[in-house]
């Protein structure tokens, strides 16, 4: 068994074991408050690490990087999880990574069984590297936020109808909750926002380059998410209103890239990064 496959099977392993022991405590009702070096966080921690040398045995190749679609969001995977798992040592959020980390293994098995084979050489010089981590970090952060959101939503309804079930039980409080949900979005905004000026360094020809759909979604979806930090700030918003922009945000940036990147690549067969 190669290197690439036992680290793979590994970090699934973690992956669905992390994922169980969470949705077990949220059955059960069991307090989600606790923050620190929990087991679930143990877990999550070494899942990330075995799927790190997945990607590092599956992406690293003479000539530089295959970044490649399904390779790339294995990659996002593991950055959603990483900013996820980090997370948990601070913040109550570690349950979100009952809908995260079986996506993320799904990844990892798209990227095992279907190869790709797109050489990426990052030679911009550090513009074009930190605007590649910041995008990462960005999207990962929205896409934790989307979730955040739902959950909220469904944590309010539940309250107001008297139906605390187990699952309603386990989430930290609504207040907590919606705190933790605008500080994503918060950080989120602020990552985007470098990450559309780092991006403008290396930006030569947009339409051969097919950054035109990528550029223009990337702005809409930072404005859609501006427009909500000031609704926030200026009238509270929350609620309804906060579930369709952060939705709404967050559905354009994934067409900026991921949507955009599997259109050119898988469908239309042609190399875009």
């Amino acid at each position: 068994m190669t290197l690439l496959l036992a680290s793979a099977v590994s970090a699934i392993g973690l992956y669905l074991l992390t994922t169980a022991l969470l949705a077990t405590r949220m059955i059960k009702g069991s307090p989600s408050y606790d923050v620190g070096i929990t087991t679930p966080v143990v877990f999550g921690l070494l899942a990330l690490v075995l799927h790190a040398i997945s990607l590092q045995q599956g992406m690293l190749i003479e000539g530089g990087l295959n970044l490649g679609f399904f390779n790339a969001l294995s990659l996002l995977g593991w950055t959603i999880s990483l900013v996820l798992v980090v997370g948990a040592i601070f913040e109550p959020v570690l349950n979100i990574g009952v809908a995260m980390f079986p996506g993320t293994t799904v990844t990892i098995l798209l990227m095992l069984f279907i190869p790709a084979d797109l050489v990426v050489q990052l030679h911009g010089g550090w513009p074009i590297q930190a605007h590649v981590l910041l995008s990462f970090l960005a999207y990962s952060l929205f896409a934790l936020a989307a979730v955040q959101v739902i959950l909220l939503t469904l944590q309010d309804k539940a309250l107001r109808k008297r139906r605390a079930t187990g699952f309603v039980r386990s989430l930290p409080p609504l207040q907590t909750m919606e705190a933790l949900l605008f500080q994503m979005l918060l950080l989120g905004f602020i990552l985007l926002s470098l990450s559309l000026l780092t991006g403008a360094f290396y930006i030569e020809d947009m339409f051969a380059q097919h950054l035109i759909h990528k550029t223009i979604l990337s702005l809409i979806s930072w404005l859609v998410f501006g427009i909500l930090l000031w609704g926030r700030w200026r009238f509270g918003w929350r609620g309804q209103r906060a579930l369709a922009w952060t939705l709404g945000g967050f559905i354009a940036l994934g067409l900026a890239y991921p949507v955009t990147k599997f259109i050119l690549e898988v469908i239309l067969n042609k190399s875009w990064s």
